[in-house]
């Protein structure tokens, strides 16, 4: 009998075997939870698991695990290894936050390593003499970078809640860079979508192609600049990114093409810890990124505004629920654009938009049949006074620890600059900061005075790390890129498992769809039923099908002794190691 056969053969009858009560009802009850009849079934093991956006950089996670390491040095590697494996997104030119549940103290940590402004930065530094947005320095230039926060953010990790030295910890990623590893089609992909881009900066080319095009698939691609930089910082931790010899080439690129970041700049940059923001959705706890992201308060806005509503009873995906979803989607995205910024810079007036009763305030403007124009919703009224290429990645251990952790350089490749001598791709993180108060960013999002530009300040930031909690234990670990449709992304992960209780696959499969307030308009993945789309027309709803993907969520599941992980499918190369 040919080998796929018996394969078949053996996976009906484990499909026979878990839908028998009688069988079930004898199965010890460190089985697990898993109904193979589902139609997207996660990974599920034991203990230690890193679920990420690649396999490499998984791996280097899960080695630190075994050589007795804890999640915050599984997440720590990762960070690392991704910038070689995966720089369209992985890096250490950029920044991040990183959400850790620490099982032994039952203590939430919230690390903010976004990048911030350098101190010349100014107001109007992205616009014309006529007051427009120049979008080529706002998007692709030197002017562009913010002061890279990842070495920071994860060496502050490492020092305080890890286990293991970083010279151990960086190592996979030092060997990955100097040796080389194979080009697999997902990274030829990216390189290939971006040639023309990545062609304008000599550096960059010199290393990321060959004569103008993406290297082979099978490709030993070796990074020799970046090998050299990841081992000074091994050498000499954040002193060997912020200070030396790399700081110094950073600074002289940035002076010989009108950039702002000095050494000064580089030297006086702090991660920072802050408390993290939650909420609860009836029987489920919410922790999740407080800000400079805006994600983990409208998470917890959104899910006050929907908690009410019988949501199982109208059905997953129905014009019904789907209708309730994109108003309140609508409402916090409205209050994001007024009431959200830098906290070192302005206090935003996060316990009342996370409370209940202001969702119950705000509940009022939902018409249960019809849609509400984006024109006639604006901010909350408080009192007084007062990407698209991200990554996320999720780890736990046998402990229970658990990281969630998201980082990104902002656009696919950042700002397309790679630092000459560093392998360094660099961030174009200011575009994350209103140009011109009142107009759309990159993303379509129309942000206000409170995220203008500004020496030191921090960009708003959609990253939204989030950990879910049943019964005081942790339950979900998720997160996602996609810079504005990461919010609604995360959301609908986490609706569709606490809500409709499906398993952490079936919850990042089911097909999604996203509004941000301005433009009025709803994008929808392929899935839904037309009949739907046209009642949601019918509603009032601008309904845009598009092909796109909306958001990538890699996430962990932990039931007891036994962890689920899915990397969602919406983009190739996810893995999970365990």
């Amino acid at each position: 009998m040919p080998q796929q056969w018996i394969t078949a053969a053996l996976a009906t009858l484990l499909v026979t075997l878990m839908a028998s009560p009688s069988i079930a009802e004898t199965e010890p009850p460190d089985t697990p939870l898993i109904d193979f009849r589902s139609r997207f079934v996660p990974t599920a093991a034991r203990g230690d698991m890193v679920v990420g956006p690649e396999r490499l950089a998984s791996e280097a996670g899960l080695a630190m695990l075994a050589k007795g390491g804890n999640a915050v040095d599984a997440a720590v590697a990762t960070g690392f290894a991704l910038a070689v494996t995966l720089p369209r997104a992985g890096n250490i030119g950029g920044g991040g936050f990183m959400l850790i549940h620490l099982a032994e103290e039952d203590r939430n940590i919230f690390i903010d390593y976004r990048e911030t402004a350098p101190a010349a930065a100014t107001r109007d530094m992205f616009l014309t003499r006529e007051g427009e947005v120049d979008k080529r320095r706002a998007y692709f230039s030197h002017l562009s970078s913010g002061i890279p926060g990842t070495v920071a953010g994860l060496i502050h990790a490492l020092d305080q809640y890890g286990t293991l030295p970083l010279s151990t910890v960086i190592q996979p990623a030092i060997e990955l860079a100097r040796d080389g590893f194979t080009m697999d089609i997902t990274l030829h992909q990216n390189l290939s979508a971006r040639e023309e881009r990545l062609a304008m900066n000599p550096e960059t080319a010199r290393i990321f192609l060959r004569e103008g095009k993406a290297p082979a698939i099978g490709w030993s691609f070796k990074q020799p600049d970046l090998a050299a930089t990841l081992q000074r910082i091994a050498d000499n931790g954040r002193d060997g990114f912020y200070r030396g010899p790399t700081a110094a080439r950073i600074a002289a690129d940035m002076a010989a093409n009108g950039g702002l970041i000095t050494e000064a700049d580089l030297a006086g940059y702090q991660a920072v810890e802050r408390e993290p923001v939650t909420g609860s959705f009836r029987d489920y706890s919410i922790v999740s990124a407080p800000p400079p992201s805006s994600g983990g308060v409208h998470i917890i806005q959104m899910l006050n505004l929907l908690e009410p509503y019988p949501l199982e009873d109208w059905g997953h995906n129905s014009a019904r629920y789907l209708h309730h979803v994109i108003e309140a989607m609508k409402l916090a995205y409205a209050d994001r654009s007024e009431h959200m910024g830098d906290p070192g810079r302005m206090t935003a007036p996060v316990p009342l938009l996370i409370s209940k009763p202001y969702a119950d305030t705000r509940r009022k403007l939902i018409t249960s049949e019809r849609a509400t124009p984006s024109s006639q919703i604006a901010a909350g009224v408080m009192p007084k006074p007062e990407s698209p290429d991200t990554t996320h990645y999720s780890v736990t251990d046998a402990q229970g620890n658990v990281v969630s952790n998201t980082y990104t350089l902002n656009f696919s490749f950042g700002s397309h600059i790679t630092i000459p001598g560093t392998g360094i791709l660099m961030n174009n993180e200011m575009d994350d900061f209103a140009a011109r108060p009142g107009t759309a960013n990159a993303y379509g999002l129309v942000q206000g005075e409170n995220n203008s530009v500004a020496p030191g300040r921090r960009p708003l930031s959609s990253m939204t790390p989030t950990l879910i909690f049943r019964d005081g234990e942790p339950w979900l670990a998720t997160g996602s890129p996609g810079g504005s449709l990461i919010i609604t992304a995360v959301l609908q992960t986490v609706l569709n498992a606490m809500a409709f209780d499906m398993n952490v696959a079936e919850a990042a499969a089911a097909p999604r769809i996203h509004h941000q307030w301005l433009p009025d308009r709803v994008l929808v993945e392929p899935g839904i039923s037309p009949d739907t789309l046209n009642l949601l027309r019918d509603m009032g709803h601008n309904v845009e099908a598009t092909r796109r993907t909306l958001g990538r969520t890699n996430s962990i599941q932990l039931e007891g002794p036994w962890r689920y992980g899915y990397s969602d499918l919406r983009r190739p190369g996810g893995y999970v190691a365990h």
